[in-house]
């Protein structure tokens, strides 16, 4: 595939972007490195590669749920600067 100018204009314009002609330039000498690499890759025979799902043959590693015991909603409450008997105060942050 070869990269010209009119390929880049209209990468650019579907980007939203705007270069100068040495950025121009520059940007299709990049394109046209990165096509011919894949177009190389292209070559090598995959035929009997099996496809990669993981890099590593790790598996999640759970811990078992278990009920632990917890801290009293009057524990959680005491030290609050600002509380009633069930919950935290906090100053409202929604206007109307």
């Amino acid at each position: 595939m070869e990269v010209n100018e009119t390929l880049v204009q209209q990468l650019a314009d579907l980007a939203r972007l705007e270069f100068s002609d040495q950025e121009k330039k520059e940007i299709k000498g990049d394109l046209q490195r990165m096509i011919t690499f894949v177009e190389k890759l292209n070559e090598l025979d995959t035929t009997h590669v099996k496809p990669l799902l993981h890099l590593t043959a790790d598996r999640n590693v759970l811990r078992e749920d278990t009920v632990v015991p917890s801290i009293t909603r009057e524990e959680g409450l005491k030290n609050a600067p600002a509380a009633n008997d069930q919950y935290f105060k906090v100053p409202k942050v929604i206007k109307k």
